[in-house]
């Protein structure tokens, strides 16, 4: 029985109260890292681009070899999450790990633990810009999955958070621009829209994905070149984009600001990206 108001999560098959869900302290994913996750963005009481999120899962869980349920299965456990806990405009995420294992890198022989939790977001709408630092560690270029594996990602937002910021933004090992914490990072100039390519090591995000089709179905100029790191402070206008935060505009870096945040292209995708919303959840 569900009690009215508990925070509900979904755990390896069952609906349970966030203080009775039990994950076993030998889980490969807690003593390794070993696990992939991904984190949608609920409109309307739906998760937005289910397809798109659970592909890229799938490549990260193949990747990984680890195994998940069906699309249709996982789809309506998250469905049973959200329901549960009353939910319209949230964060969904679904986590997948190596289960309990051995005390060592070994994986065991049981089957992965799968995790599905929500949390209320605000409702959406135009996003205050963001300033962002950048960090001294580099990414490395050649992972490309979404793994649990995140603690580079702690430390750099938490520096950033202590410098007065909202993001931390990464070069990779060979000093070219590559991606925020959970971000993917645009710059404008001379009214060309530039992000990272795959080959920085960038998450090819899904939210990203849907930005370049917008500006291309807008006739703005987009390219996915090799960018330097000084790229997003020398750039006329600049932005982030994730499932959470949308389009968010970048006021400064390295707390130098922007000439404008938002400029007139993180304006016109920003508006356009909430129009797409409206208009379908599973584009």
């Amino acid at each position: 029985m569900i009690s009215p108001g508990r925070l509900v999560v979904w755990v390896d098959g069952a609906l349970v109260e966030e203080h009775e869900a039990r994950v076993s302290p030998f889980d490969h994913g807690l003593l390794t890292g070993d696990g992939v996750f991904e984190t949608l963005r609920v409109y309307r009481g739906e998760p937005y681009c289910w397809r798109r999120h659970y592909e890229r899962l799938a490549r990260s869980a193949s990747g990984m070899g680890l195994a998940i349920p069906p699309g249709p299965a996982l789809r309506r456990a998250a469905l049973e999450v959200i329901e549960a806990n009353r939910l319209t405009d949230a964060r969904l995420r679904i986590t997948v790990t190596g289960g309990p294992s051995p005390l060592g890198s070994d994986r065991g022989r049981v089957t992965p633990t799968l995790i599905l939790a929500a949390s209320e977001l605000p409702a959406p709408g135009p996003a205050t810009p963001v300033e962002v630092v950048t960090v001294p560690w580099p990414r490395n270029e050649r992972a490309g999955l979404k793994t649990i594996s995140y603690g580079e990602n702690v430390r750099a937002l938490a520096m950033a958070t202590a410098a007065g910021a909202g993001e931390a933004i990464f070069a990779n090992t060979r000093g070219e621009l590559c991606e925020g914490t959970g971000t993917n990072v645009f710059v404008v100039t001379a009214g060309v829209l530039r992000t990272p390519p795959e080959s920085s090591g960038c998450l090819l995000g899904v939210t990203r994905a849907l930005i370049l089709e917008l500006a291309d179905r807008m006739a703005i100029p987009a390219e996915e070149p090799a960018l330097p790191l000084t790229a997003v402070a020398t750039a006329d206008e600049a932005f982030i984009s994730s499932s959470t935060r949308e389009v968010q505009a970048i006021s400064a870096v390295d707390g130098h600001p922007l000439p404008a945040a938002p400029g007139p292209v993180t304006t016109l995708l920003a508006d356009a990206f909430r129009r797409a919303v409206a208009e379908e959840l599973d584009p």
